[in-house]
């Protein structure tokens, strides 16, 4: 019935949707987790470290 309700009633969706009633023990469990979760350090998009990597001639694998 899910899987007729979602529009598709392929052999895969019905699978995936059997699987995913079958592996669900319940309802999910709750995080209690910090409201601020702060970063000691932000990561830094440095665009110039990836040029310098690009304009190197390397030897790659084959």
């Amino acid at each position: 019935e899910l899987a007729l309700e979602d529009g598709v009633a392929t052999k895969t969706h019905v699978l995936n949707v059997l699987h995913r009633l079958m592996d669900s023990g319940g309802a999910a469990a709750i995080i209690d987790a910090p409201q601020a979760l702060v970063l000691r350090q932000e990561p830094k998009a440095d665009i110039e470290r990836y040029d310098a990597l690009r304009d190197r001639e390397m030897r790659h694998a084959s």
